[in-house]
């Protein structure tokens, strides 16, 4: 083990316990790499996921080993750290994470945190969601070109009814499309216009794309997951550094880059540089 290291991030002290640990087996990125990687990426990092409540999934032993989620923060947390109260449908309470700037990044990187899964709303304002998220999942017998497919279908959709849109991969198969909306309802409404949202999709794609909850009605059809939405779920944040031992990024994409990006070259050795040559291209979101 490394000596532990006490570096400044975001104004604040953050102790980092055995900063040579390797996280990420291809390369042997370590522990401070991460948060390295994490400064570099700080400013859109921030404006994706700054100030909503986050779910850690850990990974004790790095991306090889095994994980757990977990909503509720530890105790011996830092006083400065920013929490909030999340719920479930059932009413089960937690104190979770709040993404309140790099500090609180470098905190959960600490913990063995690969990756951070967010909330659809801002802890400031928990009752309007202010995203509305469509997934597109492989189902067996589709590859990521039928996945880049329904992405654009998704875009022409939504085009259609005036809304902007902003893709991203999830950092794995998929990809995620993010519409920014104002803070006017609630997850569930939301939710409910993603449903509209995929049986439309299905209706005018109806041997690409689909709507049905269940996995054995899909066939080798680009499932548009809609629940993403509901106010208990969370979607793996942009700029985040997914739990694979390539250290894979759920990159945010402009459209015109969906066509032709392979998902396994968006690594965290890479996006830095890339982000430095062409900018961030959710920029405009806000």
């Amino acid at each position: 083990m490394s000596e532990p290291v006490t570096r400044t991030i975001a104004g604040r002290q953050v102790t980092v316990s055995n900063p040579d640990k390797v996280f990420f087996t291809r390369r042997g990125e370590t522990k401070s790499d991460l948060i390295d990687y994490y400064e570099a990426v700080a400013e859109p990092l921030m404006a994706a996921m700054g100030g909503r409540p986050t779910l850690m999934q850990r990974f004790p032993d790095g991306a090889s080993g095994k994980s757990f989620f977990q909503k509720r923060v530890p105790t011996g947390a830092p006083a400065w750290l920013e929490t909030t109260t999340v719920s479930t449908p059932n009413g089960t309470t937690s104190n979770a994470l709040v993404a309140a700037d790099l500090a609180h990044i470098a905190w959960a990187v600490n913990l063995g945190c690969l990756g951070f899964h967010l909330w659809p709303y801002l802890a400031a304002d928990p009752e309007h969601a202010d995203q509305l998220r469509i997934d597109l999942d492989p189902s067996p017998g589709v590859d990521f070109d039928d996945v880049r497919t329904g992405a654009l279908r998704v875009k022409d959709l939504l085009d259609e009814f005036g809304l902007s849109s902003y893709p991203k991969t999830t950092g794995s198969r998929g990809l995620h499309v993010f519409v920014p909306l104002e803070p006017r309802w609630d997850s569930y409404a939301v939710r409910a216009g993603a449903v509209a949202l995929a049986r439309e999709l299905e209706r005018r794609h109806p041997d690409e794309m689909t709507a049905a909850w269940w996995k054995e009605e899909r066939g080798a059809r680009v499932f548009v997951d809609f629940n993403q939405n509901a106010p208990h779920k969370t979607v793996f944040g942009a700029w985040s550094v997914r739990a694979r031992v390539g250290a894979q990024v759920s990159m945010p994409l402009r459209w015109e880059d969906v066509a032709g990006v392979d998902p396994d070259l968006l690594t965290m050795d890479v996006v830095p540089r890339v982000l430095a040559s062409d900018g961030d291209p959710w920029a405009d979101m806000a």
